[in-house]
């Protein structure tokens, strides 16, 4: 694959992801294909009358991270909360359209019957907090992978 163009599906013998989580261990899978994901703040969106609240992720392969592909790849993901009552945000300038933000982990804390809050854990201390009616959270890839810009996977320091 020369530098410059985008990977295929193909290229990595899998096809792209969608999944869905409406448990604990579900919900673990798609943080950890989540993790150290990138987006701009003007790609986060709050649908009031829809109950839904959704990211357009940059995200990076993880699942792809053992195949013998030549460089390390991002792709754009939807991560879409269903059943979202309301929104509260820490540590987040909401007024700077030019903010980057990166997603740490995906979390569900348990309240009364299904209900609770899905909590997105940013960098630099930010957070997003989601009061759901229940867990209900959708992955789904939405183009082509393409050769991460910096040529590394992330790396945190222990």
């Amino acid at each position: 694959m020369s530098e410059g163009k985008d990977a295929k599906f193909e290229d990595a013998r899998e096809a792209a992801l969608n999944l869905g989580a409406l448990d604990l261990d579900d919900l673990q899978v798609i943080s950890g294909l989540a993790q150290d994901a990138i987006f701009p703040i003007t790609e986060m969106k709050w649908q009031k009358g829809a109950r839904r609240f959704a990211l357009l992720l940059n995200r990076f392969r993880w699942e792809d991270a053992g195949a013998t592909r030549r460089v390390p790849e991002r792709v754009q993901s939807l991560l879409v909360v269903n059943g979202v009552l309301g929104v509260a945000s820490q540590g987040i300038d909401r007024e700077d359209p030019d903010v980057i933000l990166s997603l740490l982990t995906v979390t569900f804390e348990p309240g009364e019957d299904a209900a609770g809050h899905v909590l997105l854990t940013l960098a630099g201390d930010g957070a997003i907090r989601l009061e759901v009616e229940a867990l209900d959270v959708t992955l789904k890839d939405v183009t082509r992978p393409y050769v991460a810009p910096s040529g590394k996977a992330p790396h945190h320091p222990d």
